[in-house]
């Protein structure tokens, strides 16, 4: 087996993933999965970013270059982003029209306040969190 088939058999087995629903969330058949993770076929560039991307790793993790699987992120923000960014994939809210404001439109006044409340106590855990940060680059 080679490393990138290693690493992407192992990555898909941590986020507890069968060779099938890897299929359906990149877009290939199970056959494929099973191709990469075995050594008989390559990915595209393509492909390896999307692997990267989902499984929060480098590329350059993925083909062996550095056993290092976290890029390299100077920025803390955007790591967090990109996690946020691999929950929303992880959970399928991409798929279920998230983004779609047509599908939320069934939704009660309640249910809308709701989400609206979860979303406010995020974005002020999000600024406590950066002024905070802020302080501690001041001292």
């Amino acid at each position: 087996m080679s490393v990138l088939g290693n690493r992407l058999k192992k990555l898909r087995e941590r986020h507890n993933l069968t060779q099938e629903r890897a299929g359906e969330i990149f877009g290939l058949t199970k056959y494929q999965i099973h191709r990469y993770e075995s050594g008989t076929s390559n990915p595209d560039p393509d492909i390896i970013n999307k692997f990267a991307d989902y499984y929060g790793v480098s590329a350059d993790y993925l083909l062996g270059r550095t056993d290092d699987p976290n890029p390299p992120d100077d920025n803390e923000e955007l790591g967090t982003l990109a996690r946020i960014n691999q929950l929303i994939k992880e959970y399928g809210i991409e798929q279920m029209g998230f983004f779609d404001i047509e599908k939320w439109k069934h939704l009660t006044e309640d249910e809308i306040r709701e989400i609206i409340q979860h979303f406010e106590w995020v974005a002020h855990k999000a600024a406590q969190k950066n002024k905070s940060s802020r302080k501690d680059t001041e001292e």
